[in-house]
């Protein structure tokens, strides 16, 4: 007996045909299981086919009908676009010449096949690298010897004898004795590349983004002792004296010679020197040391990291280990940047390790999370060798040694808008550095797409930005963006084994690095008088010595002496006296409670000696008038507001106003 038709006949002929929908292609249609049906219960109670796209957006219960459909249209394409193809590509580095570049790791197979005995290996080359590399950091640090002068004192590359500003007291008096003594000192390599960050007054200069060193030798007369201001870099003032080397430091003598009368400028190995035409109470030159009068040990930051670079190499050719790998790297890194190569401004070696060490525990951490969802992804199971030493080793060290290399050549010192307005050539760095990072996010976007993680992704980033924006409006702060910020911010887009993520995770990485040991974790958020703007638009005006006294100025007869006036003290700010500043020295001072009782609107001085008008104290008469530069501030207690712009008394006794704003 024939049997019954049904229309689910698995025998039929028809049983496997698709139906295409709106949103599938012809191309899409061909795989004949598309829709097959499953006889199991779980299945008969689903749909067992797609809903077309037409269907649903016809739908009562659809909820984006306001949304006109060539827009729809382009939204599914652009989503469709960011799910990437199905099935997603794995992203494997091949290597190549796989025979060479795999050779390390069958001659560790051939001769430590155990694991322990690997183990024990790499703490051994883990011993005779720090051996070797503590040793001659304790060498370089406290080898230094000066017949005469005992053990010199180590200088960071910035270090002067004067404070800016009224720093150094009234006249000067906190930073005395003015001569009669020496200063045995040593400097470390690279000191050239210092720069003052803060526009810093010298007489009517401003000077910003450039080193500090005022005086020098008498070019008129070539035999000259070279005086130098004692405001004026240490280090820098000794490498333009030619008495030690940029590249590879070296220790000297300064020897106070008290106040001088002019200060020239000069060129000399490679820095040109600013000159001031006025008296400072405090100046400096270096003694002549014989070579048998001096010890001291030659900068070892490129031997040393020598030793560093090889062992990284031998551990990154012959461990296919992530974490041996990535740790290895990171620790001994940290330790050269932090203590050799780019250490921070102390003094001491025992105080370089106690802030590096502060600063290590969270740095940690963080390499933790960086290592867990960036590089373990990016490392485990890659096996050329080569590849990975030269792409994610080699520019970990540029990243890293990133005072020699990036700084140098990018003229951005903080990633703030006042700096980039200010700093010459920075908007054009900026926009060459942000058309490469778009280029390598756009090249990065396209391995996450096919992979299939850029929804992933996309959802980061967005938290990401989103975050930023609340911390741009914040009133009263600034945004900075650290490099070491910069890294944490761009690596997780690096977590795909390909060749350009080598290159990218490991020159973040060494950025990283550079700035936890060099500067710490410094705030993302800061205030503008931190960076160097008084008075901004943001929270700077609020500020109590935001705007400096506006100074009027007459002239004495015979032109001896000099009237300026300010009118009344903005006692409402809680301004309470006034500072004047001559020849950049603190020369007057002033209370409500004290010389400003009676009349607290200005004061006289007179030229060649700096006084008020009733008082006592007098320098000498100066034999010849010379040019005076002045500045003035108000003071809140002891606290000092900003200085407004130079005024300059010239020797023919014309006064030329204050022009400018000036800064503290």
């Amino acid at each position: 007996m024939p049997s019954e038709y049904r229309d689910d006949d698995g025998d039929g002929p028809t049983r496997d045909i698709p139906f295409l929908t709106d949103d599938e292609t012809d191309v899409e249609s061909q795989n004949r299981d598309l829709h097959i049906t499953s006889d199991s219960p779980a299945s008969e109670s689903s749909t067992p086919f797609p809903v077309p796209v037409w269907m649903r957006e016809s739908a009562k219960s659809f909820k984006y009908k306001w949304v006109p459909a060539p827009v729809r249209q382009s939204l599914r394409a652009v989503a469709r676009w960011v799910q990437g193809p199905d099935p997603p590509r794995v992203m494997r580095i091949k290597p190549f010449f796989p025979k060479i570049q795999e050779a390390p790791l069958r001659l560790v197979d051939r001769f430590v096949p155990k694991r322990r005995h690997r183990i024990c290996l790499l703490g051994f080359v883990y011993f005779c690298w720090f051996l070797t590399w503590s040793l001659m950091v304790r060498h370089n640090s406290t080898a230094a010897y000066i017949k005469g002068h005992g053990k010199p004192q180590n200088l960071w590359c910035g270090a002067s004898l004067w404070r800016g500003n009224n720093g150094c007291g009234l006249n000067g008096n906190d930073c005395r004795p003015f001569s009669s003594d020496t200063l045995s000192f040593r400097c470390g390599a690279n000191c050239n590349s210092v720069q003052l960050l803060d526009p810093y007054h010298v007489g009517n200069k401003s000077l910003v983004y450039e080193g500090l060193v005022i005086g020098g030798p008498d070019p008129n007369k070539p035999n000259s002792i070279p005086h130098y201001r004692a405001d004026s870099f240490i280090c820098q003032a000794a490498i333009h004296a030619g008495v030690i080397s940029n590249e590879k430091g070296g220790c000297g003598v300064a020897r106070l010679t008290g106040s001088q009368s002019e200060f020239h400028s000069s060129k000399h190995h490679g820095i040109r020197s600013t000159s001031f035409p006025a008296s400072f109470p405090r100046s400096y030159t270096f003694e002549h040391l014989s070579t048998s009068q001096a010890s001291c040990p030659t900068d070892s930051r490129w031997p040393l990291f020598a030793i560093t670079a090889i062992t990284l190499i031998l551990i990154s050719l012959f461990t296919t280990s992530p974490a041996a790998f990535f740790w290895s790297t990171f620790l001994m890194l940290i330790l050269h940047v932090g203590l050799v190569s780019d250490p921070p401004n102390d003094p001491t070696i025992l105080d370089l390790i106690s802030k590096l060490f502060s600063r290590l525990l969270p740095a940690c951490f963080i390499a933790f999370i960086l290592y867990r969802y960036c590089a373990r992804p990016q490392l485990t199971s890659l096996t050329a060798q080569a590849e990975k030493t030269a792409l994610y080793l080699g520019f970990a060290f540029i990243g890293a040694l990133n005072n020699y290399t990036f700084a140098p050549l990018i003229p951005i010192q903080r990633l703030t808008p006042h700096d980039i307005k200010s700093q010459p050539g920075a908007p054009l760095a900026l926009a060459l550095i942000l058309f490469l990072i778009i280029s390598i996010a756009l090249g990065q976007v396209h391995f996450l797409r096919v992979s299939g993680l850029l929804p992933r992704y996309l959802r980061l980033y967005l938290a990401m930005v989103g975050g930023l924006l609340i911390l741009v409006a914040i009133p009263g702060l600034r945004l900075r963006i650290h490099h070491y910020i910069l890294a944490i911010l761009l690596m997780p887009g690096t977590a795909l084994q390909t060749r350009p993520g080598l290159l990218y995770q490991g020159l973040l990485l060494g950025l990283f690095i550079n700035g936890v040991a060099r500067w710490g974790f410094a705030s993302i958020v800061q205030t503008p008088a931190a960076l160097g703007e008084y008075g901004g638009n943001r929270g700077g005006a609020s500020w109590w010595g935001a705007r400096p006294p506006n100074v009027t100025a007459t002239v004495g007869p015979e032109r001896s002496n000099i009237t300026f006036w300010w009118g009344e003290l903005p006692v409402e700010r809680g301004v309470d006296g006034v500072s004047v500043l001559v020849n950049d020295v603190e020369r007057w001072r002033g209370y409500v409670d004290s010389e400003l009782v009676e009349e607290g609107r200005g004061v006289t001085m007179e030229r060649g000696r700096k006084r008020w008008r009733e008082g006592e104290d007098e320098e000498e008469e100066a034999e010849e008038p010379e040019v005076e530069f002045y500045r003035f501030a108000w003071m809140k207690g002891s606290g000092t507001g900003k200085y407004s712009g130079v005024g300059t008394w010239d020797a023919k006794g014309v006064w030329h106003g204050i022009k400018g704003k000036g800064r503290k």
